[in-house]
């Protein structure tokens, strides 16, 4: 087939595709050609404006380093990572709600015990973190894996600041009552990155960049699926316009005053601190849930 226009181009290319010996990625790759010629159809660009577009692609990915994914926070700021996530996480009632990974995760995280300290002085005021993991029986889950990481009170991840020095992130097993908690500090919100191709892109659509303060968990246990979530400080600003749209009313909690004494946690509070806390709710792998 020669020839090729507006008209008859989408059909040429999914022609081509027929000879994929694996059916998703012939399911993929089709779906990729059609909306995409549709959408070239609707909006109609000029040479330049194509060549904007894919300079813009080209500059995300040269941004991209060990301690910045530019390209996770473009498919956080245009919702594709939430949308995602909803597709990938309709779970059992009573299940913990999910919500987006974010780019500041580290597969590394130091482990440490209960009761210790992941942030440094100057992140800001200390703030306990702490939580029980169940499964959706109201089962204690011992030994669970919680990686817990946040911003400081600037707004800023440790990783953003120095690559070989973590603050504000670290990785605890739960006990044989599913307890856990760790003494971080309290978050701020903050602006995403936005001196790159995704800045520029929120500014030309007249977006703010920032997110609420939160704490981000993942919970791993076995037989369950990884929780991937967030807790929203519910004093914060911008939980109704969240960058990456992240937001869900059953993440919200407040930072409540603790102590002194033993929390119900186990934690041993010396004075008055601020909290966070949160009984944390495991679905069962999605084998066992069909």
């Amino acid at each position: 087939m020669r020839n090729f226009n507006e008209h008859n181009i989408t059909d040429a290319v999914l022609a081509r595709l027929e000879a994929s010996g694996s059916p998703r990625v012939h399911e993929i790759s089709a779906a990729l050609v059609r909306h995409l010629h549709a959408f070239v159809r609707e909006v109609r660009p000029s040479q330049d404006e194509w060549q904007q577009a894919i300079t813009f692609l080209t500059r995300t990915g040269q941004i991209c380093s060990d301690t910045r994914q530019e390209f996770i926070l473009l498919s956080d700021a245009l919702g594709v990572s939430m949308l995602v996530d909803a597709i990938n996480h309709a779970l059992p009632g009573g299940a913990t709600e999910t919500t987006v990974l974010g780019p500041f995760y580290v597969a590394d995280a130091p482990e440490v015990s209960s009761g210790q300290t992941i942030g440094k002085p100057e992140d800001g005021p200390a703030m306990l973190i702490e939580g029980r993991v169940l499964d959706t029986a109201g089962k204690p889950i011992a030994d669970a894996i919680v990686d817990i990481w946040h911003a400081d009170a600037d707004g800023y991840y440790d990783v953003q600041k120095d690559a070989q020095s973590y603050s504000g992130r670290g990785r605890v097993r739960t006990d044989a009552q599913g307890n856990f908690w760790l003494w971080g500090s309290v978050p701020a919100a903050y602006p995403i990155p936005d001196d790159g191709p995704v800045g520029e892109m929120l500014g030309l659509q007249g977006r703010h960049p920032y997110r609420p303060a939160h704490v981000h968990f993942m919970i791993a246990a076995e037989g369950c699926e990884t929780l991937v979530t967030h807790l929203f400080l519910a004093s914060s600003d911008y939980l109704d316009s969240d960058v990456v749209f992240g937001v869900k009313d059953s993440l919200i909690e407040p930072v409540i005053e603790v102590g002194p004494g033993k929390t119900p946690y186990g934690a041993d509070v010396e004075m008055t601190v601020p909290a966070m806390r949160r009984e944390f709710v495991l679905a069962p792998v999605r084998q066992q849930r069909e």
